[in-house]
């Protein structure tokens, strides 16, 4: 059986070891990129990420990353966003003042107000809407693993497929023509983390 070819932006905000070791444990062909010329060439795009948002965007300004971020967009690729990846691929977020994202998705990124408590970090069930590729073999109620002090909210109803809640609903994976997000760490979220990453590998 062939293995599936996956790349991994590497844009320096976080570690992605655990990321690629569970790529690795599900038999995929991982290459670790960094230029636009690599991102461009991906068969299927994995954009991770941890931190702050301001930051983020301004690396992948700065290394020529956006355009070449948004020329792999084009040409129909799946592309999935963990965490801070799944927020960058938004028109803006409310962290470090107001920042452009990527625009690639219809909404914005704002902080968890109704809950003392920030960062969310822990195991939260997912509400999973409807069947979507991403998801298949994954039920419904499912705990997945998330750290994060923003979430998405997206302009348009259909584009969320799964929410999560934490003082209050929140959005925990999105779709939007051949782009994908969640807001749960996969790589560490255990059989259900492993099975979303599977079926990603089969999209497209």
């Amino acid at each position: 059986m062939t293995r599936q070819q996956v790349s991994v932006l590497d844009y320096g905000m976080g570690n992605l070891a655990s990321l690629v070791h569970a790529l690795e444990f599900l038999g995929a062909r991982v290459q670790v990129v960094s230029s636009p010329k690599q991102i461009v060439a991906a068969e299927r795009l994995i954009l991770p990420g941890v931190g702050a948002f301001r930051p983020a965007m301004e690396q992948l300004v700065a290394h020529r990353i956006a355009g070449a971020l948004r020329e792999a967009r084009q040409s129909g690729i799946p592309i999935l966003g963990i965490c801070l990846g799944m927020q960058l691929l938004f028109d803006e977020s409310e962290e470090g003042g107001e920042v452009r994202g990527l625009g690639w998705i219809p909404g914005r990124v704002v902080r968890f107000k109704s809950v003392e408590k920030v960062p969310h970090m822990g195991w939260n069930q997912l509400k999973i809407r409807g069947f979507h590729p991403l998801f298949d073999g994954i039920r419904n109620g499912a705990f997945v693993y998330f750290v994060h002090s923003y979430y998405c909210i997206p302009e348009r109803a259909e584009c969320e497929i799964a929410s999560s809640h934490y003082g209050e609903s929140f959005c925990a994976a999105v779709q939007y023509g051949n782009v994908m997000g969640v807001q749960f760490h996969p790589e560490k979220s255990q059989k259900p983390g492993l099975r979303l990453l599977k079926n990603f590998l089969t999209l497209g």
